[in-house]
């Protein structure tokens, strides 16, 4: 290795493996803390995990934190994020939220969180080639001042990241089956590209995210052997945990205390 270049590893942060990371925050909508909102970024930080959050696109070009494409599941809307202006979906209280919020932007839920634990961003995407998202969310977290990586299944998307902004940790979430009705848009072609990191020279990421059920594939074996770290997602149950304990580096979990 050339004096100077860091390793794979020394550029994925350390805290990123430190602890267990909070999928969406640490979220328990039976209490009416829902995912991805600040009562769940607030939980999170109070057991000092690291949190994986989700931000979309709106209409008016703002990064907001919300996992779905569509309205339905968390504010109970009709229509797309894509549709929306920020300030309206905001408007709108995320569905058996105990304090009635909306969903913050990206703006908004690194304020609350300071610094205090680390961020995992992951960039939601369409595969059609939109950079928007991703040029916004780098431009409000430039101005962050606390620990964060970045991630998206999209290898576009981490690769747009690499060539704008380098020196960002980045990372890409994968699986090896891809067969979730979400990814039904997906090619046979392009299914076994993702899944066998056919992208690598493109993005060249600093970690690895994997689904928990298949970290015994090979992708994660190879990468971690390359000093690339792994992560699983997502750890619900004991089985999984086991299975991220023994073939990751960290686990992203959700439903328990880790």
């Amino acid at each position: 290795m050339s004096a100077g270049r860091a390793s794979p590893l020394e550029a994925a942060p350390g805290w990123l493996v430190a602890r267990p990371i909070a999928h969406r925050g640490l979220h328990d909508r039976a209490a009416g803390v829902i995912e991805n909102s600040r009562a769940a970024a607030r939980a999170a930080i109070a057991r000092g995990y690291a949190i994986e959050l989700d931000v979309q696109l709106t209409a008016d070009g703002e990064a907001v934190v919300f996992h779905d494409h569509d309205l339905a599941r968390l504010v109970g809307g009709d229509g797309s994020v894509h549709d929306m202006h920020a300030a309206a979906l905001a408007a709108m209280p995320l569905v058996g939220a105990a304090d009635g919020e909306g969903p913050p932007t990206l703006a908004e839920f690194l304020a609350l969180v300071a610094g205090r634990v680390g961020l995992v961003v992951e960039i939601k995407s369409r595969f059609d080639a939109d950079m928007r998202l991703t040029h916004r969310t780098l431009e409000v977290l430039a101005g962050y001042d606390g620990p964060y990586v970045v991630e998206s299944f999209d290898p576009d998307v981490v690769a747009e990241v690499r060539r704008v902004a380098p020196r960002v940790p980045r990372g890409i979430v994968a699986e090896t089956r891809w067969v979730h009705p979400d990814w039904a848009f997906l090619s046979p072609e392009r299914k076994h590209a993702l899944a066998n990191l056919l992208h690598f020279d493109d993005t060249r990421p600093h970690f690895l995210s994997w689904q928990v059920a298949d970290l015994v594939e090979g992708p994660p074996f190879l990468l971690r052997r390359l000093g690339i770290p792994v992560t699983a997602w997502t750890v619900r149950d004991e089985a999984a945990r086991t299975l991220a304990t023994e073939h990751a580096d960290q686990m992203v979990f959700e439903g328990f205390l880790a």
